[in-house]
């Protein structure tokens, strides 16, 4: 398995980020393709002269963040923007030399007969299927269903296109869930990794979480969840690790920090830290 960062982790200019990146010795970046160096509307020369930066400090992109906001899953008829910018994230990775986008879309229903779960799968099935088209893979980030569920959803699209961002913490601190177990139960769609840590301090309905305005309920406080450094949280990292090596997964492992004073000293302690696991 390979080590990589998301570059906004770091919380400085691209460039600045890239050089930190690479003296950490890891081997490869994920940039979220919003920003003020990668964005939609690049221009096929432009990516290109920026895979060039990249790799001429010898690293590569593992993937792209193509996180517009969920409201495109529920209410497509008013995001028909967001889907083609989608598609067009999904174009731009070729040519930044990865086949990954990832992105979360929202909460998964437990009910397939609701208005949330038809908006949802049909945005999935139209940008898995163009994915899948254009040779890459549209990943959906685990975190606020369990992955049993999120692997029944991903089953009934039927799309060679679609995959799985596989973020453990995500699932310890919204779903309640196992990562150990759900790297067996989404084994076959598994193509990119987040490496990050959390605690769940009270279960809560992640759809007042992530979603309130789309399932009419009132939003939830986020200090039911806390994301910690890697391997000061709720994930068993060297049971994870071995998971993934069980089901033949030698992808990236991308370092993640969304919060914390000082992210570039807890992400050096990451490196560390995923360095004497592998």
């Amino acid at each position: 398995m390979k080590i990589g960062v998301l570059i906004e982790s770091f919380r400085k200019d691209f460039d600045t980020s890239l050089k930190i990146a690479a003296e950490l010795g890891v081997q490869g970046i994920q940039a979220y393709a919003n920003g003020k160096t990668v964005h939609p509307d690049l221009t096929v020369k432009q990516a290109r002269e920026i895979r060039k930066r990249v790799e001429d400090e010898g690293l590569v992109f593992s993937a792209l963040c193509g996180d517009f906001g969920c409201k495109m899953y529920y209410r497509p008829g008013e995001c028909r923007e967001e889907i083609e910018r989608e598609k067009r994230i999904m174009a731009l990775a070729k040519e930044l030399g990865t086949d990954l986008v990832t992105t979360h879309i929202g909460v998964v229903p437990e009910s397939k007969v609701c208005v949330q779960y038809e908006t949802m799968f049909k945005v999935c099935k139209e940008l898995a299927d163009f994915a899948d088209s254009a040779g890459g893979r549209f990943a959906v980030e685990t975190g606020p269903e369990r992955a049993a569920l999120l692997k029944d959803f991903l089953d009934g699209l039927g799309s060679k296109g679609v995959s799985v961002n596989l973020d453990p913490a995500n699932l310890v601190m919204c779903a309640g869930d196992d990562p150990v177990k759900a790297v067996s139960v989404l084994k076959d769609y598994i193509v990119h990794t987040h490496a990050k840590d959390g605690l769940q301090l009270r279960a809560a309905d992640m759809r007042r979480l992530y979603a309130p305005e789309y399932y009419g309920m009132m939003p939830e406080k986020w200090d039911c969840i806390r994301e910690t450094p890697l391997g000061q949280g709720g994930v068993k990292w060297p049971e994870y690790i071995a998971a993934l090596k069980g089901i033949g997964y030698d992808g990236f492992l991308t370092i993640e920090r969304e919060c914390g004073d000082t992210p570039e000293a807890d992400i050096r302690l990451a490196v560390d830290f995923l360095q004497r696991l592998l």
